[in-house]
């Protein structure tokens, strides 16, 4: 009998299984960086992006009242418990990285259960909000009573379906930190379509569908976040991803619970900083009329195309420090960093330079109000030049907070918001004659200053001292 006649042969993996289980702490890092930056590019810009433009069009055939409406809500309310998810996000994302990095697979799993205990109090959070205070949080940011009608339409139901959300970005930051950004982009390929036809659907009615309105808006998105949920649910529940969770998984573990948040609530000041600039401005262009509004609206939703470039390279960047770190290789850290930096500029650059060009024609794809379209493409000339800035800034806060340093981001994030971007922006266009202009050209001074902060804050290398990582 011939030896090893009877063995069973291996199967050999698939694409998505190689792309899955790849292990990013001994393979090489470019590839690394590709493996994992390329699909959350492209879950960004589809579901992100696509989804964005879609939703932003389709307001915009609802007119500027709308846009506005839904740029108030999205901007601030919404965002506030978004902030919140994202720091819960971070620091799940961090503690399954390093685990993972560690060999550690079932404390990662139990930290994925853990963090869907958080994400659940969450939503119940906003559904509350939705249900008892709509109103007066509605009016807090809108000042024209036409905004505000609308608004309290859209905010209601975003906030009481935002668990879907929720759901979504915390299934999202497991798979990353574990090192899967491929079954998120499938998911997302699935799901984006599903929500965009349903907004359209929702809000203009079709083949006896009623024609909600603004209101279509809000559902239609929940309805694409259901879906991807679902989708979720299977992959994870029934182990066909790199993470598998069980029933014991999302037993309530106080002890890790309070690690989770004990590392969750600094990345979400961070991302408070940036709401409150947001928050002060759309405060500010809604004093300056209904116009200025939509086109602060606009052009951060055009502006927001970069960040979903920059984001997804500095995460798969913040993946490969934290299972680098959880394996004790502190050089391949360095050299990540190093890497991904040089990929975003080398992406962003060029794109902020043809969205300085070409400014007044992105608008145009969203409005035909002269008025609107002129101050949109005026904030996108100070945007362009910002855009330079999102590369280091979001390497360099993603991957000290991946080492477990989220005290720096936050104080340096909140330190500049509070004492120059708001300050500034209120001071230029309130008591000089600059209105809207000095409301962008604030934001430029702001985003610049904070990226220079830090890079410098992440080069002294006092992160390498944080949490597991070796000493140098």
């Amino acid at each position: 009998m011939r030896e090893g006649a009877d063995a069973e042969v291996a199967p050999v993996p698939t694409l998505l299984q190689r792309l899955r289980d790849r292990d990013h702490t001994r393979a090489g890092i470019v590839g690394s960086l590709v493996v994992l930056a390329l699909p959350s590019a492209l879950t960004g810009l589809f579901g992100g992006g696509l989804f964005q433009m879609a939703e932003l069009h389709f307001l915009g055939l609802l007119g500027p009242e709308a846009v506005a409406a839904a740029g108030a809500t999205n901007q601030i309310l919404r965002q506030f418990f978004f902030l919140l998810t994202f720091g819960v996000t971070v620091a799940t994302q961090m503690w399954i990285a390093r685990h993972v990095g560690e060999g550690s697979v079932e404390e990662a799993e139990h930290a994925a259960g853990q963090s869907f205990l958080l994400g659940a109090v969450l939503a119940l959070a906003a559904a509350l909000a939705g249900a008892f205070f709509t109103e007066p949080l509605v009016a807090f940011v809108a000042g024209d009573p036409a905004v505000a009608e609308l608004g309290v339409v859209y905010a209601r139901i975003t906030l009481l379906t935002l668990s879907v959300f929720v759901a979504s970005q915390i299934f999202s930051s497991v798979l990353v930190g574990a090192g899967d950004s491929t079954t998120p982009m499938i998911v997302t390929l699935i799901t984006t379509p599903v929500g965009i036809g349903a907004q359209w659907a929702l809000t203009f009615g079709w083949h006896g569908i009623p024609a909600l309105g603004i209101g279509g808006i809000a559902w239609g998105a929940a309805a694409g976040g259901v879906v991807s949920i679902g989708v979720f649910a299977w992959t994870l529940l029934t182990g066909r991803c790199r993470v598998h969770l069980r029933g014991r998984h999302f037993v309530p573990d106080a002890a890790l619970l309070r690690r989770l948040l004990s590392f969750s609530w600094q990345p979400a000041m961070h991302f408070v900083a940036r709401s409150l600039i947001i928050m002060v401005f759309m405060w500010l262009s809604g004093r300056l009329g209904g116009d200025v509004q939509a086109a602060y609206t606009i052009g951060m939703r055009i502006e927001m195309m970069a960040v979903m470039l920059a984001f997804p390279v500095a995460n798969a960047c913040a993946t490969l420090v934290g299972q680098n770190l959880g394996a004790g290789d502190l050089s391949r850290a360095w050299q990540s960093i190093r890497i991904a930096s040089g990929v975003i500029l080398g992406v962003l650059i060029p794109g902020a330079a043809a969205l300085f060009f070409f400014r007044f024609d992105v608008v145009a794809l969203f409005t035909d109000e002269p008025a609107v379209l002129e101050m949109a493409a005026e904030y996108l000339f100070y945007a362009s030049v910002q855009m330079a800035f999102y590369g280091p800034y979001f390497v360099a806060f993603r991957s000290l907070q991946a080492a477990g340093d989220m005290n720096g981001p936050m104080i340096i994030s909140v330190s500049v918001a509070v004492l120059i971007g708001a300050p500034l922006g209120l001071w230029l266009s309130s008591y000089t004659d600059l209105g809207a202009t000095g409301m962008w050209i604030a934001n430029l001074v702001y985003g610049s200053l904070n990226a220079i902060l830090m890079v410098a804050w992440l080069l002294t290398g006092r992160w390498t001292r944080g949490m597991g990582a070796p000493a140098t």
